[in-house]
């Protein structure tokens, strides 16, 4: 028996990278981590989900929501518990696969 990749599975389950139903998988694996990083983070600081949250003025129940499910935080609220609460950084990566656009020729600076 041949043993599939992750990725072989999710493209027989949930079809090739590109289709409506794998975008949706792969944004809900996003927001996933972005929890999990969350939780991994306080949780190397030794900080309970009630400190985290008294530092950034919310409930514990938020802090909990986050760290199972950070789909729905705003990039302030992602900024204000990393920053404000766990004394940390955020770095955002964005991939482009192409262009969003092509510069015209008649656009581009002349030399």
């Amino acid at each position: 028996m041949r043993t599939r990749t992750f990725d072989e599975i999710k493209d027989e389950v949930f079809g090739k990278v590109g289709s409506a139903e794998r975008d949706t998988l792969e944004h809900e694996l996003q927001s996933f981590r972005v929890g999990l990083k969350i939780r991994e983070a306080r949780k190397q600081l030794n900080m309970t989900q009630e400190e985290l949250a008294s530092r950034i003025n919310k409930k514990r129940s938020f802090i909990s929501k986050v760290e199972n499910d950070g789909s729905n935080i705003t990039l302030t609220t992602l900024f204000d518990i990393v920053e404000k609460g766990l004394g940390g950084k955020v770095s955002i990566e964005v991939l482009v696969e192409k262009p969003a656009f092509e510069f015209e020729p008649e656009f581009a600076a002349e030399g």
